[in-house]
C-alpha cells in the first residue's frame, strides 16, 4: 500500500519569496502574492485595453469591457443617484480587482508546481486595504458635504430621546465595524473554498495510491464533490466581488445622503 500525502490545506496561503528563501525582515523582498497582485492587474489592463476599440458595432471583447463599465456605473448610480457618476470609478476599480483576483486564484496552473496561483483576495491584509480604502472615501465623503452634521447618521430619525443612550452606541459600533465585515467577508470565503478544494483533491489522490476498491470509490465520490465545489466557488467569486463593490456604494449613499 502507498504511503498516505499528509494534508496540508494551509500551504497555498503562505507567503515567500521567488527566490525560495524565507521572510528575514528585508524591506523589500519581491513574493508569491506580488507576484500574482501583479498578474491580476496586467490581466486586467489588457482586458480593459483590448476592448476600448470603440467600433460603431462593438464585438464580443469590447461588447464585454462595455458591459462591465455599464454594470458597474449602473450599481454606483442605482444606490447612490446621480451623485453616484463621482464614485463610479471606484465602484468598478474594487469590482474588477476582486473578481480578477479571486478568478486568477482559480486557474489550473498548479499542475506546474512552479506556477501554482496564489489567490490574493485570501490574504486579510489585501481585503483589509481595500476595506479600508473604501471606509475612508466614507468618512471623506460624510465629514466633507455634512461637517460635523454628518454625526446625525447614527441618530436614526423619530428615535426617542430616552432611547438615544442606547440607540446611538449601537449605530456607531454598527458603522465602525463595516470595514472589518468587508474585509472578513471576502477573506473568508475564498480561504475556505480552497481549502474544501484542496481537501477533496487529497482524497481523490490517497484513494486512489491505496490501491483499494474502497480508495477507489472514496476517490470517485471525492471528484464529484471537487466538481461541484469548483463549480460553486467561480459563482462564489463573482458574488463576493458584487456585494463588495454593492456595500461600497450603499455605505457611500449613507454618506452622501445620511440615510
Amino acid at each position: 500500500m502507498a504511503a498516505e500525502t499528509k494534508i496540508d490545506p494551509m500551504h497555498q496561503f503562505q507567503i515567500g519569496a521567488l527566490n525560495g528563501g524565507a521572510l528575514d525582515g528585508a524591506p523589500f523582498v519581491f513574493t508569491n502574492s506580488a507576484l500574482w497582485m501583479l498578474i491580476v492587474l496586467g490581466s486586467i489592463l489588457l482586458f480593459m485595453w483590448g476592448g476600448m476599440k470603440r467600433e460603431m458595432i462593438p464585438g464580443r471583447w469590447q461588447a464585454a469591457v462595455e458591459g462591465l463599465v455599464g454594470f458597474t456605473s449602473g450599481m454606483a448610480l442605482t444606490s447612490i443617484g446621480p451623485e453616484g457618476r463621482k464614485y463610479a470609478p471606484w465602484i468598478f476599480t474594487v469590482f474588477t480587482f476582486i473578481l480578477f483576483a479571486n478568478l486568477m486564484g482559480m486557474m489550473p496552473f498548479g499542475v506546474v508546481d512552479a506556477a501554482h496561483p496564489f489567490t490574493v483576495t485570501s490574504q486579510f491584509t489585501v481585503t483589509g486595504v481595500l476595506a479600508i480604502i473604501s471606509f475612508s472615501i466614507v468618512l471623506i465623503v460624510g465629514f466633507w458635504k455634512h461637517g460635523f452634521h454628518f454625526f446625525s447618521l447614527f441618530v436614526p430619525h423619530g428615535t426617542p430621546a430616552p432611547m438615544l443612550p442606547l440607540i446611538v452606541p449601537i449605530e456607531l459600533i454598527s458603522f465602525l465595524v463595516r470595514p472589518f465585515s468587508l474585509a472578513l467577508r471576502l477573506f473568508v470565503a475564498m480561504i475556505a473554498g480552497h481549502i474544501l478544494v484542496d481537501v477533496f483533491g487529497y482524497f481523490i489522490i490517497n484513494g486512489i495510491n491505496s490501491g483499494t476498491a474502497m480508495g477507489y470509490a472514496i476517490s470517485a465520490i471525492s471528484f464529484v464533490f471537487i466538481a461541484g465545489v469548483n463549480a460553486l466557488e467561480l459563482l462564489v467569486c463573482a458574488i463576493q466581488a458584487y456585494v463588495f463593490a454593492l456595500l461600497t456604494s450603499l455605505y457611500i449613499n449613507d454618506a452622501v445622503h445620511l440615510h
